[in-house]
């Protein structure tokens, strides 16, 4: 004899956090106020956006700027075969959201390492990375140091895989834990004129979705651990988590702080200033610094940029663009073609004949912070006036630990 049990409405109305909220340490209210930045939304980078869309994380902000290619589609739940020739940051975005109504996702189409402002990762919980390269993990690296935000790294090869935590500003960093053999790779995608070769890629990876999942979701548990910073939870700040998927073989590694590394460097405090990076010009930064700071002040960057590139036959041409945007056709000389020599600079003080350019105008994005110094005395300033170009349409109110 069957027993039929009639099921009302309410009966399904169960918080869906119900399971997570049962974890006697877990505060579901700092999964909702939270910001994520994910940096790349390939394998990993799902494998992190659909865990963080799970969770009810609140706002997540997703950068890759490339699109989707077939060989995506056998790594990368959140994509389809329709959305092919599409962005993946915005695919994810809208994927995101889609597993999870409470989110709410914006997608960024840039180059992490040049058109993501410091004033953006600012106000980041935390930092997840799902990269291919080392120079965007040391550019991700030196901004969260800046402002002082923790992030998690992985990687993954084959079957193979790391998760490793950062937490500025104390303990390794990510260019602690470089090698020679790091550092000339990245040299190696540099021309001998320091530019950016786009011929030159570090090969396609082989990985599987496998390892995929196993690495972005110790991220993520990592991540809860920041988020629940006072409950004494055990984490990998300043470890790193190393998985064999051939044998199932895991062990910790822990790194070791080098006290002359380049990247400890940490804003103490950032003065907001109602200025766009997109109407000021150089000249008015350099005198609004000058008022602030003193007469004697310069205003420094944290890139060099490429002024004007002069060839020996006479020709030149104007560039006003950070040097890791160049490529060899920027440096080619339009009347001989050979290959130009540059100028570039990452100071102003005042006397600069390109005073009426717009910091937009030499590549500094949005949202970013420059610094105001007299020697070794420096204050740093955010150009706060772009926060609704970065941050609409997501409530970034609550966002606090």
């Amino acid at each position: 004899m069957t027993n039929n049990i009639e099921l009302t409405g309410d009966d399904f109305l169960e918080d869906k956090y119900d399971r997570l909220r049962r974890i006697t340490w877990w505060d579901q209210d700092r999964l909702k106020n939270a910001t994520i930045l994910v940096v790349g939304a390939g394998a990993i980078g799902n494998e992190l956006i659909k865990n963080l869309a799970l969770l009810g994380i609140g706002r997540l902000l997703i950068v890759d700027m490339d699109a989707i290619e077939n060989n995506n589609l056998t790594r990368s739940v959140l994509f389809r075969q329709k959305d092919v020739g599409r962005y993946k940051a915005e695919v994810a975005a809208e994927r995101a959201m889609e597993m999870n109504p409470d989110i709410v996702a914006k997608a960024f189409t840039l180059n992490v390492i040049e058109d993501m402002g410091l004033g953006v990762f600012r106000r980041m919980t935390v930092v997840l990375g799902g990269l291919d390269n080392r120079e965007a993990r040391l550019a991700i690296n030196q901004a969260c140091y800046r402002v002082n935000v923790p992030w998690v790294d992985g990687a993954i090869e084959v079957l193979n895989g790391f998760a490793r935590v950062f937490m500025p500003p104390n303990g390794a960093c990510y260019e602690c834990t470089m090698t020679d053999t790091d550092w000339r790779l990245i040299n190696n995608r540099k021309s001998c004129a320091m530019l950016t070769n786009s011929q030159m890629n570090e090969g396609k990876i082989p990985t599987t979705p496998t390892s995929s999942a196993i690495i972005a979701g110790v991220q993520v548990q990592e991540m809860l651990k920041i988020l629940h910073h006072d409950r004494n939870l055990p984490n990998l700040s300043g470890k790193c988590f190393v998985f064999n998927g051939l044998t199932h073989d895991s062990y910790i590694v822990e790194y070791q702080s080098k006290p002359d590394c380049m990247s400890h460097d940490t804003y103490p405090i950032v003065e907001e200033r109602a200025w766009s990076v997109r109407s000021m010009t150089l000249k008015e930064l350099v005198d609004q610094i000058k008022r602030e700071v003193g007469d004697a002040a310069v205003v420094d960057f944290d890139r060099d940029i490429a002024s004007v590139a002069t060839c020996l036959c006479g020709e030149q041409k104007e560039l006003y663009t950070p040097i890791h945007k160049l490529n060899a056709r920027s440096v080619t000389c339009p009347s001989c073609g050979n290959t130009m020599n540059f100028s570039t600079f990452h100071s102003l003080d005042g006397t600069e004949d390109f005073l009426h350019k717009t910091l937009g105008e030499i590549g500094i994005p949005p949202l970013h912070i420059v610094c105001g110094r007299i020697g070794s005395q420096s204050r740093y300033f955010e150009f706060t006036a772009d926060y609704d170009e970065i941050f609409a349409g997501l409530d970034m109110k609550g966002n606090i630990l």
